[in-house]
């Protein structure tokens, strides 16, 4: 594929095109581990990187319990609260480590509440995915004028024929705001959310 406009929107569309798992799709009744993981696994499979990327396993469910991040499951089953609870884990564990994904939840999860949660989760999640869909549009113009900036730039330098310059710039570009933006997350949960 030639990076161009054309390609660079297609690739965009790509990001923003992907479906979250809505509360909707989450099954009514509980489910064993193998049925959490398969559903995982034919929801958000396309998110996958490399075919032999996980998107979650028993393994990863297992852990998350042993670190206090997710509740126990109730007689080897999990509820739609584990479900919500894994989807946030997984959007989170992309940027930030399991032990602030823990400080996190901490403010959630009350491991001695009869439901195992001390807020709506449900509420919780569906505003993600609202304000999610918000940032989607604004990521479209954004990455049109990070673009029409650097041509910008390319054009100041003299450079005639600027695409691999451009191409890198573009990365670097995001790269710097994702650090930023990581940064800005990591600082609200030290300064806000961890009472040690």
């Amino acid at each position: 594929m030639d990076y161009n406009k054309e390609s660079l929107d297609k690739l965009v569309e790509e990001i923003i095109g992907t479906k979250d798992i809505t509360l909707m799709e989450i099954p009514c009744v509980d489910l064993y581990m193998d049925q959490v993981t398969t559903f995982f696994n034919e929801k958000l499979g396309s998110l996958k990187r490399n075919d032999d990327d996980k998107i979650l396993t028993k393994t990863m469910i297992n852990n998350y319990t042993k670190g206090k991040v997710l509740m126990p499951a109730k007689n080897k089953k999990y509820t739609n609260e584990h479900m919500i609870l894994l989807m946030l884990i997984y959007n989170l564990k992309q940027s930030i480590s399991i032990n602030d994904i823990n400080i996190i939840f901490d403010s959630i999860i009350d491991m001695k509440a009869p439901k195992g949660t001390s807020l709506s989760l449900e509420n919780l999640y569906n505003s993600f995915l609202d304000i999610k869909e918000v940032q989607n549009q604004n990521f479209v113009s954004d990455i049109d004028k990070d673009r029409e900036f650097i041509k910008g730039r390319i054009k100041e330098m003299g450079k005639a024929d600027g695409e691999l310059i451009e191409l890198i710039l573009m990365v670097l570009l995001l790269i710097n705001k994702a650090n930023m933006q990581k940064r800005m997350a990591e600082k609200l949960i030290d300064n806000f959310l961890n009472k040690k």
